[in-house]
């Protein structure tokens, strides 16, 4: 295993990225504009709860996904990465999601936690990371940095208020196409990888 705090690193900013953060962060200010101050923390904090769990579960389920279906798991990061590039092509391009809250509380899990934080494809890519990682030692610190990431969108949820008033609705348009922009590439190394594994098996 490589150095465990490198790998932890790497984890931590792909899958920071994956949740893209930003346009989570544009949904829920959008989904509980008309929430106190409080009540918007409280809807923070318990969708970071609901990512988390969905996210762990995700991780563990990969192999035996795979092994139910019959799936390759270069077969599925060709897909998952196909899937990723057309989210980040959403990002780049700021399309706009017109989703409304039909009442309160009803938001959180979703759209807020599915399918705007964990979508299709960021549930492939989690899926062909958890099955990449095969040491219990790898397993561990992979879990910690998806808990880390988690927390790290959760914090931005928590001040979305305060980060709202400092960025703008145009910084965190801006944000969010940088956000494609990372995804494109971790999309394009995941489809390349599968399609090199499959021609030099």
């Amino acid at each position: 295993m490589e150095n465990p705090m490198q790998f932890f690193v790497s984890v931590w900013i792909k899958l920071f990225f994956l949740l893209t953060p930003f346009f989570v962060l544009s949904m829920f200010l959008s989904l509980t504009q008309d929430l106190s101050a409080s009540e918007r923390q409280r809807a923070a904090a318990w969708l970071t709860l609901d990512v988390v769990i969905i996210c762990l579960v995700l991780f563990f389920l990969g192999n035996a996904l795979f092994s139910v279906f019959g799936i390759t798991l270069d077969a599925f990061r060709i897909g998952a990465g196909a899937l990723l590039f057309l989210s980040a092509v959403d990002l780049v391009r700021g399309t706009e999601n017109p989703l409304r809250r039909e009442e309160p509380g009803s938001f959180i899990v979703v759209p807020l936690a599915i399918p705007i934080t964990v979508g299709p494809a960021t549930t492939g890519a989690l899926l062909v990371m958890g099955a990449e990682v095969s040491d219990p030692w790898e397993k561990l610190v992979g879990c910690g940095a998806l808990v880390g990431a988690v927390a790290s969108v959760g914090i931005l949820l928590f001040l979305a208020t305060t980060v709202e008033r400092i960025l703008g609705g145009t910084g965190l348009k801006i944000l969010s196409k940088i956000t494609g922009l990372v995804l494109s590439a971790l999309a394009a190394q995941m489809i390349f990888t599968g399609i090199g594994h499959f021609l030099c098996p």
